[in-house]
C-alpha cells in the first residue's frame, strides 16, 4: 500500500508541476533596435534576425504606428505625454496623409522577438519616447530604460495594440484620466 501511495503522490506532484508550467506565459528573445539600420547592422554582425526580418519587422511595426500611435489634439498635450521634440502631426507621419490638427509621437524604435526554442519570429512593436526619457510600446504594456539592448519577455508584450486611427485623440483631460500614456507598464531594462 505504501509503494502505491508513493506512485500516486508523484503523479499528483508532476500533474500540478506540469499545469502550472503551463500556465506560463511564452517567453520571447527579443531586441530593441532605435531604426532599421541598426537592425541591419547586427543582422550582418550575425546577430539574433536576419537582414529580410529587420525589414519585415521594421515595415510592421510602422504600419502599427500608423495605426495604433496615441493620438493627441495638441502638439502640447503629445510633448506631455512623450517628451518635448518626440512629437509631430499624423500628416507628416502617415504617408496616405492625415490631419495637420492631429499629434503623434514619432517612432523612437521598434522591438522585434522570436519565440524561445525556434517558435517563430514574433510581432515587432513600435516604441516611443516618455517623458522621463524612457521608451514604452505601442501597446502600452511595458517602458523600457533603453530603445537598443536584448532581453526575454512575456509574448504579451507583442500584442496587437488597439487601433487609434480615425478615433477622436486625446485631449489633456482624457490623457489624464488615463494616467497618461504608458505610466500603468511595467519597466523593464535590455541587456547587450
Amino acid at each position: 500500500m505504501r509503494k502505491r501511495s508513493r506512485a500516486v503522490a508523484l503523479t499528483i506532484l508532476g500533474a500540478a508541476s506540469f499545469a502550472i508550467a503551463g500556465c506560463r506565459e511564452e517567453q520571447v528573445d527579443a531586441q530593441a533596435f532605435p531604426d532599421l539600420n541598426a537592425c541591419l547592422a547586427a543582422a550582418d554582425e550575425g546577430g539574433l534576425f536576419t537582414a529580410d526580418e529587420c525589414r519585415q519587422s521594421f515595415a510592421e511595426a510602422e504600419q502599427l504606428h500608423v495605426e495604433s500611435a496615441p493620438r493627441y489634439d495638441s502638439l502640447q498635450v503629445c510633448e506631455e505625454q512623450h517628451g518635448v521634440g518626440n512629437c509631430g502631426s499624423e500628416d507628416q507621419q502617415v504617408s496616405n496623409g492625415g490631419s495637420g490638427s492631429i499629434f503623434m509621437p514619432l517612432l523612437a524604435g521598434y522591438l522585434i522577438g522570436s519565440m524561445l526554442g525556434g517558435g517563430g519570429l514574433s510581432r515587432s512593436q513600435p516604441m516611443y519616447r516618455t517623458p522621463q526619457g524612457g521608451y514604452t510600446n505601442a501597446a502600452r504594456t511595458s517602458t523600457f530604460s533603453s530603445n537598443t539592448g536584448r532581453a526575454a519577455l512575456n509574448s504579451s508584450q507583442f500584442a496587437r495594440p488597439a487601433a487609434t486611427v480615425g478615433q477622436p485623440p486625446m485631449s489633456r483631460a482624457t490623457a489624464a484620466s488615463r494616467g497618461g500614456f504608458g505610466s500603468s507598464a511595467g519597466s523593464r531594462s535590455f541587456g547587450g
